[in-house]
């Protein structure tokens, strides 16, 4: 048990030592989300709240996770789920990054970046011109450096403290 839900019987990423070390000679895979993921993509979301996630966003986190959706996806390191995100919406107009969220022994490892480079790649496989970013504050630096402009910024659009920032990346 990872000891960050109460049932699962995952390996979290966090249960590692030196996960930053060493990165760039790691195995970084991505697989489907099942519900068997639940559990640890919840730990995963619950270890980035209050800083990356609002805590009040759970509900909707749980929502999303339970209507089985299509296009969410897990990232491995090595085989242990490090982090997730969905890409959704009408291919060849507009995709939606949603709900990516990394372990936070993770973030600022390679990791984050490798996701952005696989949902770079699904959006131009998809013909999609262009993928909206519902980022905060302190992720929108992250996205802007792939090349994510500010829409709209909303002052404590996700909770207190917490600003959304819409963002649009155009391929």
């Amino acid at each position: 048990m990872c000891g960050k839900c109460c049932s699962c019987n995952c390996v979290y990423i966090d249960d590692y030592e030196n996960v930053s070390e060493g990165v760039m000679t790691a195995q970084i895979t991505f697989r489907p989300y099942s519900s068997a993921d639940r559990d640890i993509c919840l730990a995963i979301f619950y270890a980035n709240c209050p800083e990356f996630f609002a805590v009040s966003e759970r509900i909707d986190y749980e929502r999303f996770l339970d209507s089985d959706p299509v296009g969410y996806e897990l990232c491995l390191y090595n085989g242990s789920i490090a982090g997730a995100y969905g890409l959704t919406g009408n291919g060849a107009a507009r995709q939606n990054l949603s709900w990516i969220l990394l372990s936070p022994r993770t973030q600022r490892s390679g990791i984050g970046s490798a996701i952005m480079r696989k949902v770079l790649s699904l959006a131009k496989m998809a013909g999609s011109a262009q993928i909206h970013i519902a980022a905060s504050h302190l992720s929108a630096p992250f996205f802007a450096t792939f090349g994510a402009v500010t829409v709209r910024e909303s002052k404590n659009g996700w909770g207190i403290g917490l600003h959304r920032i819409d963002m649009e990346l155009h391929l």
